[in-house]
């Protein structure tokens, strides 16, 4: 906006500087033109029209007169010829008025002229030295440069300033938004005081930023607390269920205590997800190599993949690093693996894959199993969004939720994508 309001500005600026100079130029060049009409017509109302002496005469007698001393007078005949006067034009010269771009007179170049008629077949050309009219272009273009320079030069340092300001105050705004993206919901735009409107959009915005940190604070706090207050109490309650199973085997209360078990990861998870959410750890990020997470991933879940008869194989691992938690990184992969290994059929193959595109680093983990459909892609990634009808596996729909918190607090994304067949996701980190 502001390069395209200097623009407008410079070319207004610019065709108003023209126009001036057209008009004051015309405005001179009529007043020339008028003298000249009035000194020829003055010449020869004092002489007889078609006597060439009186004529010739009355030009030499101007010629000696002081007030004429810019004026120069030529008395050509009917076929051009020249007859006299104090000039020499040596060229045919238009009726009316013209100008002429010759050297009549030594130390001369640009002269006003005026033919007309002298009555007998003469003609009168009379001229004018244009070098005060020529002149004006310097006089005027310095006083265009330092009146319309000033303007410019005031209103550019405005618009510049102006523009340096706003940058400022969006920059702001923008850096506070990324920091609550990434999970700080401490982050505020500051306040200047004196700042006027911005002062107050900063202001009612960070209003807005309390009412919602107090907001998710209250929810993180409901999920967190219920989960924690849940655990206790069925840790207990499976210790319990463990002695009894230890004592009297039976396959009912073996299938309660994996119940208790499956709750109790359930309960986990949510921590999990609440702690990696709360973006406590994004201060201690160190540069990572997600290759080595793959390949300690893969390595970790060989003998399951062996196990539930899955083959997994590690493909292209691309150099690079990443700014982040090596901790949350690895569970990510072994959630992503995992996943993959669980909603795919004995048989199947998985392959784990690190590349790079551009700036960003991207861990690739592919199965050939049933894959999910894209209507059901967006359900997979909310928690407890189990796809069982499509799947047919065990879960509790917390594992992708979990990745994508991590890749959240990453500044990144996790995507599902179509292998066709099988399903691909896609863990991508900014690279740096």
């Amino acid at each position: 906006m502001t390069t395209l309001f200097l623009g407008a500005f410079g070319a207004a600026t610019a065709l108003t500087g023209y126009a001036s100079y057209s008009a004051s130029r015309h405005t001179i060049e009529t007043l020339v033109d008028r003298r000249l009409d009035e000194v020829s017509r003055a010449l020869l109302d004092e002489a007889r029209q078609g006597d060439a002496g009186a004529i010739l005469a009355r030009i030499a007698t101007l010629s000696r007169q002081r007030e004429t001393g810019d004026l120069g007078f030529e008395l050509i005949d009917r076929s051009g010829r020249r007859l006299g006067g104090n000039v020499t034009v040596g060229g045919a010269v238009p009726a009316g008025f013209s100008t002429l771009n010759d050297s009549v007179l030594p130390g001369t170049s640009t002269w006003r002229v005026q033919r007309r008629d002298a009555g007998g077949g003469l003609r009168l050309v009379t001229l004018v030295e244009t070098e005060p009219v020529d002149g004006f272009a310097a006089v005027w273009l310095r006083s265009y440069a330092l009146g319309f320079g000033s303007i410019v030069v005031i209103v550019v340092a405005g618009a510049v300033s102006f523009s340096t300001i706003v940058r400022r105050r969006i920059d702001e705004l923008r850096s506070t938004a990324e920091a609550i993206i990434d999970g700080d919901l401490t982050q505020r735009v500051p306040v200047e005081p004196g700042s006027g409107a911005f002062a107050e959009q900063a202001a009612t915005f960070n209003r807005m930023l309390d009412r919602i940190a107090a907001l998710v604070d209250s929810l993180r706090h409901v999920g967190g607390d219920v989960a924690h207050d849940l655990r206790t109490p069925l840790a207990r309650l499976r210790s319990r269920l463990a002695l009894i199973v230890a004592e009297t085997p039976t396959a009912e209360l073996e299938a309660v205590l994996d119940h208790c078990d499956e709750l109790l990861a359930i309960f986990s998870a949510i921590l999990r997800i609440s702690e990696v959410e709360g973006g406590d750890r994004r201060t201690a990020f160190q540069p990572v190599s997600l290759s080595a997470i793959a390949s300690d991933v893969a390595e970790t879940l060989a003998a399951n993949a062996a196990d539930s008869g899955h083959v997994l194989t590690v493909m292209a691992l691309a150099d690079g690093t990443v700014a982040g938690d090596r901790q949350l990184l690895a569970q990510a992969g072994l959630n992503l693996v995992g996943n993959a290994l669980t909603h795919s059929p004995a048989g199947s193959r998985v392959t784990v894959a690190v590349t790079r595109e551009a700036d960003a680093m991207r861990l690739t983990v592919t199965d050939d199993g049933p894959g999910i459909p894209e209507a059901a892609r967006a359900t997979a990634l909310r928690r407890f969004g189990r796809l069982d009808a499509s799947r047919n596996r065990p879960g509790h729909g917390l594992g992708l939720p979990l990745v994508e918190a991590v890749a959240r607090m990453h500044r990144g994304t996790l995507s599902l994508e179509d292998a066709a067949p099988g399903l691909r996701a896609v863990l991508t980190i900014p690279a740096g």
